[in-house]
C-alpha cells in the first residue's frame, strides 16, 4: 500500500491576502515510528485561524495552511503506536508534537512544553513544517491523536478539538463542578461551549454579555441566567459571586468590574486572546478580594480524552454550520468569522469531493 509523500491543502500567501486561498502542495515532516497520518474528513474553523492568517498574532511566511480542529481516518500508523490503529476515526487538535521528556511533559503539561509544535505555522526541531487541516492529510504524533467517541458526529466533534478543550481544561483545573459558580464572558465560538461544559460539570453557570440578543441561546445551552454588562452598575449586583470567570471574548475591555464579581481568590481566566493589549489596571484593583488573572493554552492528553467522553455522554455539542471545503468556502468561512457572522462555529466538510479518497 502506497502512502503519500506530499499532501495538498488550501493555503494563503501572506496577511495581505489572508482570505485568498489556493490549493497548494504541502511537504510534511518525515514519518516517524510514533506518527499517524490522518485522511481528513472535516476541519473546524477557529478564531485562531483568523488571528494567524491576518497577522494579528504576528507575521508569517506563506504558503500557510491553517486548521486545527481535524477529524478523519487513521490511514498510516507507525510501528511504535499503541493507542490507534488504521481505520480508526480520530481527531487532531492544535498541537501535534511535544518532547514528552521535559519537566512540563512529565507533569502532564505537555501543552506547555517549551519544544512543542503547533499544528500549523510551526516548525519541528529538524526544520520540517507542520501543516494544518484545510488539507487532505495531517501528520501528528500518537500522543496528540485522539479516538472520537461514536456518539459524536464528525462535524460536531471537530470544534471540540480546540474550542472544547480550551474551555474545558481551565474549568477542571480550577475544580469547577457541583457547588461552584462559573461565569462565561462572551457567547460565541468558545463561550457557547464553555456554558455547556460548566453546566455538564455541575456548576451554577452564568453568561456575561454586552448584548441581550444571545440570552435565549445562553439559557438553552445551560446558563442559569444572563448578565448584560452594558447595564449601569451591573457588577454591583454580582459582587463576590463567581469562583471562576472564563473570558472567551477576544475584545479588549475594562477588567475591573469583572474582577469585583469574583469570590475571594477567585480567578478571571483568558481563553479568548485579543490582538490588542489589555486595558490598564491598578494594583489596588486586586486587593479587595485577592482576585487572580490567568490564561491557558489548550489542555493535556488526559483532559482531551475526558472532555470528549463528557461531551458524548452529556450531549455537549457545538452549534455548527457546515461549509464546503474549497477556495471559496475557506474564504467565506474565515471572512465571516472575522466579521462575527457565525452562530457559533463553522466546520469545513466535503473533503472527499475535493481530494477524493484512498
Amino acid at each position: 500500500m502506497g502512502y503519500p509523500d506530499t499532501f495538498e491543502g488550501f493555503a494563503v500567501d501572506s496577511p495581505k491576502t489572508w482570505n485568498k486561498f489556493k490549493k497548494t502542495e504541502l511537504k510534511p515532516k518525515p514519518f516517524g515510528e510514533s506518527d499517524i497520518d490522518v485522511e481528513i474528513e472535516c476541519c473546524g474553523v477557529c478564531g485562531s485561524d483568523v488571528h494567524t492568517i491576518t497577522g494579528g498574532w504576528g507575521e508569517f511566511e506563506g504558503p500557510l495552511c491553517v486548521g486545527h480542529e481535524i477529524v478523519g481516518k487513521a490511514i498510516r500508523v507507525g510501528k511504535d503506536v499503541k493507542t490507534i490503529k488504521e481505520g480508526d476515526r480520530v481527531g487532531v487538535g492544535a498541537q501535534v508534537w511535544a518532547c514528552l521528556k521535559c519537566v512540563n511533559c512529565k507533569d502532564k503539561n505537555e501543552n506547555y512544553c517549551p519544544h512543542q509544535v503547533d499544528t500549523y505555522n510551526a516548525n519541528y526541531e529538524d526544520g520540517s513544517t507542520a501543516h494544518g487541516g484545510y488539507a487532505n492529510y495531517v501528520r501528528a504524533h500518537e500522543y496528540f491523536t485522539f479516538k472520537i467517541p461514536d456518539a459524536l458526529p464528525s462535524h460536531e466533534a471537530a470544534p471540540l478539538l480546540c474550542a472544547g478543550i480550551t474551555t474545558y481544561s481551565p474549568m477542571v483545573r480550577a475544580g469547577i463542578g457541583a457547588g461552584k459558580t462559573l461565569g462565561v464572558v462572551g457567547i460565541g465560538g468558545l463561550g457557547h461551549l464553555a456554558i455547556q461544559f460548566g453546566a455538564a460539570l455541575g456548576a451554577e453557570t452564568y453568561a456575561l454579555t454586552h448584548s441581550a440578543s444571545k440570552a435565549d441561546d445562553a439559557k438553552k445551552l445551560g446558563a442559569k441566567d444572563v448578565i448584560v454588562t452594558t447595564e449601569e452598575g451591573w457588577a454591583d449586583k454580582w459582587a463576590g459571586k463567581f469562583d471562576l470567570i472564563i473570558n472567551s471574548s477576544d475584545a479588549s475591555f475594562d477588567l475591573a468590574p469583572y474582577l469585583s464579581t469574583l469570590k475571594v481568590n477567585g480567578e478571571f481566566h483568558f481563553v479568548g486572546l485579543a490582538d490588542e493589549p489589555l486595558a490598564e489596571l491598578k494594583a489596588m484593583t486586586f486587593v479587595s478580594n485577592g482576585a487572580k488573572i490567568a490564561g491557558s493554552h489548550l489542555g493535556n492528553h488526559q483532559e482531551m480524552d475526558a472532555m470528549l467522553k463528557l461531551a458524548a455522554e452529556k450531549g455537549v455539542r457545538p452549534m455548527v454550520e457546515t461549509i464546503q471545503l474549497g477556495e471559496e468556502g475557506c474564504s467565506e468561512a474565515v471572512s465571516r468569522v472575522k466579521e462575527g457572522k457565525v452562530r457559533y462555529r463553522f466546520t469545513l466538510t466535503g473533503f472527499d469531493k475535493v481530494f477524493g479518497g484512498k
